[in-house]
Formats: C-alpha cells, structure tokens, sequence
C-alpha cells in the first residue's frame, strides 16, 4: 500500500489519539474520520512499520452515532458523532489503554462525567497567518476558523474576529495568541508571541478590544515578557464550606482548559487525600494544592517546575504560609533523595507524556500510602499504573472527567493504593 491508494474497510474500534483501527490485508489500518462498525473507502496517508495511516473518502455503511461530516479543525476529531457515543468510545478507549498497555483489564467501563460540547475552553493556542487566526486543521498548519469547532464562548469568537481585522493591516507581526479566561469570562487575557524583529509600537491600539481585560507581548524567543496594556492576570474563585480561596494565573500558564468540570475534578481529587502531609508534584499554579490546604489537608508541599506557573503558584499560596510549601524546581530534583519523606498522599498531575523514569523512580521510593494520579493521556497514565502496581500499589478506583468534548482526550484519575494487588474498581457514576 501507498500513499493515494484508497481502501475499503470495515471499522472495528477507536483507538487513542482519535483514529478507528480496521485491517487490511493483515494489516493495521488507522482511519480518521470513521465510526465503530461503519464501511468506509479510505484514502491512504502514509505507510509507517507496517502500519497504515488514512482517513474516509465516503461512507458506504454509517453508523447510526454519525451527526454529520468530521471537521478537521483541531479539537473536533469526534464531533461527527452523537455526544453520548463519544463518551462510549472514550470509556473503550480507558479499557483499551488498561488491558493492552497496563494489562490490567477493567471489570466495568469507567465513568465519565460529561461536559457541554461548546464553549468549555477557558485556555487557547492560536495561530496567526495573514488575517486569520484560528486553530491548525488537524495534522498541518492550515488555520482554521474557531467558530466552526464550537470550543469558545461566542463572545470570545467575537473578539478573535475583531482582533483578526485590525491585524491584517500587519501581516507578519504577531505569530501566535495564547487566550486565557476565567470561568466566567468576566476576565479575558491575551499573550501576543511576535516574530524576532517586528515592531509592537502599534498593538497597544490593535488589541485594545472589548471583552479582553490585558495583553502581554513577548518576542519569539526571547524570556522578555512586557504588559502591553491592562492587568494581565486572570483570577478564579472557590469555595468549600465556609473556606473560600482564588487562583490567580498569568495567560501562558498551565491550567485545566474546561470551565464546567474544573471544581467536580477538584473534588473528585480532594475526596481521594489521606488525612495527614499531601505532596503535590506538577503543581501547576495550585489548582489541587491550594484546595487541599483550604479544606484541612496540612501540611502541603507543592512542587513546580515552569517559572510561569511557579510565580503564580507562590503568588496563590501567599494567604496559606506555614501550610503550604512551595517549591520551584523539577519534580525528578526534589524527589531527589526524598526516600524519608512522610506524606500520606501523593498527587501527580504530569505532563501528557506521563513521568519520567526519574520522577516514577522518586515516587516509588516515598512510599507513600496513597498515589492520586490525574491524566490527560490514558495510554502513558496506564503505563505509569502498571510501574506503581509491579512496585505494590493496587489500583482503588478510576474515574474519567470530558475536559475535551469532541476529541478522544479523557482526564483519568487513577487512586491507587499501596498494598496487595487487586482488580480494578472503577468509580461508580
């Protein structure tokens, strides 16, 4: 098989990062676009190991979950199908993920809360080519419209819209925009990435736009960030009880994207801690670590290694001192020699790519009664899992969270616990 060569298959289930497995020939075919037990002509991309990547031609056979046409601006790889099927193929790909990498088979499909499937995103990435700004169609870098992905709150749409306008009298100048809003879009920041050379002087006017509270420039390349204008900051509150903090972030730092399920994860996340000393590794700028402080988990460490998200972190922390310890530096340096340390939780929150050997390594040596592990990507989590469990954790419970309606992302937490293995208990719905 080559590239340009069109296939007739029949689906047979998804598979993480969104494509449907069918075969052909004996071999493994990874389709964009399709549906579990549809019949498609397929129009094959690339051929890789043995392995063939392609997306659908046309549907000979739909399924009955098929809503339309697939959208290839990133961040809708599923929104072809029914909602309600879409929370369907994530819960076989958890299972799928458990059994084959983890080989840890499920005894029942995991619950996943769902989420609405437009205008969750409160973080952005956009890029800008000529007077568009918008989304990369998925596997290149066409940009297209973000309106058509439904991701952003329509007064949002607006405001790239606008912006998109008053930029194109500057092509070249800014090459990406970072968006970030709290939950109730009462407060909007941008970050303009420019290219090395270009002139910001005319910005200030360009982005002063209704809707949008700061801007902050910084060339590509270089570590100066400069407010352009505004306070750059957004603020989230909380509540627990008569407790009640807030979170304060910078627009480049990291921050779970949806807006309806950030305080049900934080709960989910905050029944799992011991009583006693909570160890937050990837921190971020507190989201867990603040939460468990305010609602009686003392001590906490919390440990961050992005500058940006550390700032802020030690920013938030500032009205909990003597009850949270923040420390700015790589998880796999504090873990470093940390084999005493007393903590009867710890919580992981890692990149997508999961944790390092180092980091894996040093958590393994705390020992610590209880391991919360919070993940955007099932197959590294369950690789993780499968380490933690050789290592004497059994896995408690597993809970999804659809952070990213439309894509074949699920947020996991995996409670994992040290002690006999056992079979894992999904939570109940």
């Amino acid at each position: 098989m080559t590239p340009g060569d069109r296939l007739t298959l029949r689906i047979e289930k998804p598979v993480a990062g969104g494509r449907m497995l069918a075969r052909h020939d004996g071999a493994v075919v990874l389709v964009a676009g399709a549906l579990p037990g549809e019949v498609v002509e397929a129009l094959v991309e690339r051929v890789q190991r043995g392995t063939v990547w392609a997306r659908v031609a046309d549907v000979r056979e739909a399924s009955a979950e098929r809503v339309g046409e697939p959208n290839p601006c990133g961040g809708c790889v599923f929104a072809h199908a029914r909602y309600e099927h879409q929370l369907a193929l994530k819960q076989r790909i958890v299972a799928d993920a458990f059994a084959r990498v983890a080989r840890l088979p499920l005894d029942a499909p995991v619950a996943i809360e769902p989420s609405p499937d437009h205008g969750y995103r409160m973080r952005a990435r956009l890029h800008v080519a000529g007077a568009t700004i918008g989304f990369y169609r998925e596997g290149t870098h066409d940009i297209c419209d973000v309106a058509s992905t439904r991701q952003l709150l329509p007064e949002t749409e607006v405001v790239i819209a606008t912006l998109s306008a008053r930029l194109s009298d500057r092509p070249g100048v800014v090459l990406a925009i970072d968006l970030s809003e709290n939950r109730e879009a009462s407060e909007r920041t941008l970050h303009l990435e420019l290219a090395p050379e270009a002139d910001p002087s005319t910005l200030a006017a360009a982005t002063t736009l209704r809707g949008v509270t700061g801007v902050t420039i910084a060339h590509r390349g270089s570590p100066r960030v400069r407010t352009l204008w505004g306070e750059a900051r957004v603020t989230d509150w909380f509540t627990a009880g008569e407790r009640r903090w807030s979170l304060s972030r910078e627009t480049r730092a990291f921050f779970q994207g949806n807006r309806y399920l950030v305080e049900p994860l934080v709960d989910q996340v905050l029944r799992a801690v011991h009583p006693g000393a909570v160890v937050d590794l990837y921190a971020g700028v507190g989201l867990f670590s603040i939460a468990a402080v305010a609602r009686g988990h003392v001590p906490v460490i919390a440990v961050e290694g992005d500058d940006v998200s550390a700032g802020d972190l030690r920013q938030n922390g500032m009205p909990w001192k003597g009850l949270l310890q923040v420390r700015h530096e790589a998880v796999e340096d504090y873990l470093r020699g940390k084999r005493a340390m007393r903590a009867q939780t710890v919580l992981l929150d890692p990149p997508r790519t999961g944790l390092s050997r180092q980091a894996l390594q040093g958590v393994l040596a705390v020992k610590a009664p209880r391991v919360v592990y919070v993940s955007c990507d099932v197959p590294t989590l369950a690789r993780d899992a499968r380490a933690l469990v050789d290592a004497g954790y059994r896995v408690s419970s597993l809970r999804a969270f659809d952070l990213f309606p439309n894509t074949a992302h699920v947020e996991t937490v995996a409670v994992m616990d040290l002690g006999a293995n056992a079979p894992i208990l999904p939570s109940p719905p």
